[in-house]
């Protein structure tokens, strides 16, 4: 059973954010450096992957806060 009002979890989910994490910047700014080129979000790809590298066909999902 959930100890907020339907309003309250509403509002708690809206500010959490989906793109562009500290974590996620942080990786990006890394990898930039390194002189890798990736995409962003790639909708057509399943779970929208944070960063894609379409030559080498990998994925990368940064999970954190």
């Amino acid at each position: 059973m959930d100890i907020v009002t339907p309003e309250q979890r509403s509002r708690i989910m809206r500010a959490v954010r989906q793109k562009n994490t500290k974590p996620e910047m942080a990786v990006r700014r890394l990898l930039h450096a390194m002189g890798y080129r990736y995409r962003l979000h790639a909708s057509e790809l399943p779970g929208k992957p944070d960063v894609v590298f379409r030559k080498r066909r990998k994925a990368l999902f940064v999970h954190g806060c």
